[in-house]
């Protein structure tokens, strides 16, 4: 069943919000950027933020909360025959256009690197999302695969999805990333029958 007219409704407001944030943070700087500030410049109390975002850091991060979402649940719903390594591959390409494709996208990307306490925020979130990729690749029906093979193929796609971000930030964006991906893929060479010992 698909979400309701509520859940759509919240999602375009939060997507306004960061939108609006974004800028903001661009122009002014993280740092010199309040809560109050955002609100103010999209039209509402700094009380209905809080209702949406409980701080002005996550709302940096809110597309990348959704689309780890998506992720998970695409990885979930693989054959069972196709192996972890391809699994990644396949919903990580499927997602790369889509996740990376806007303006916007950029000067997030560009804002985090220069920000500090947005760094360190960026690595929370990619160690629960790694987590929460491992549990999907262990969980699907019918494949046998131990929590250690399944970190090791997580953080090996991570660390695929890191150069290609910073490759596509380098060139201003305009790098194909879905070939940079395809690229890295090929580049780390996984036995498909890597076993714990």
């Amino acid at each position: 069943m698909g979400e309701g007219l509520r859940e759509r409704t919240r999602r375009a407001v939060r997507a306004e919000i960061a939108e609006v944030a974004i800028g903001l943070f661009v122009r002014q700087g993280f740092d010199n950027t309040t809560v109050e500030d955002i609100a103010q410049a999209a039209g509402m109390t700094k009380r209905s933020f809080f209702r949406y975002f409980a701080t002005k850091e996550d709302v940096v991060f809110d597309g990348v909360d959704l689309t780890g979402e998506k992720v998970v649940a695409d990885i979930a719903a693989r054959p069972a025959e196709e192996g972890p390594w391809e699994c990644l591959q396949h919903v990580l390409g499927a997602w790369q256009e889509e996740i990376h494709a806007s303006e916007q996208v950029l000067a997030t990307l560009r804002l985090i690197e220069a920000t500090p306490a947005l760094v360190g925020r960026l690595h929370q979130r990619r160690t629960e999302w790694r987590r929460r990729v491992s549990d999907a690749l262990q969980g699907r029906p019918g494949v046998d695969i131990d929590a250690y093979t399944a970190d090791l193929l997580t953080n090996a796609a991570t660390a695929v999805l890191d150069a290609v971000s910073s490759e596509w930030v380098r060139s201003d964006g305009k790098a194909k990333r879905s070939a940079l991906l395809e690229q890295g893929f090929r580049q780390l060479h996984v036995d498909p029958n890597l076993r714990q010992a």
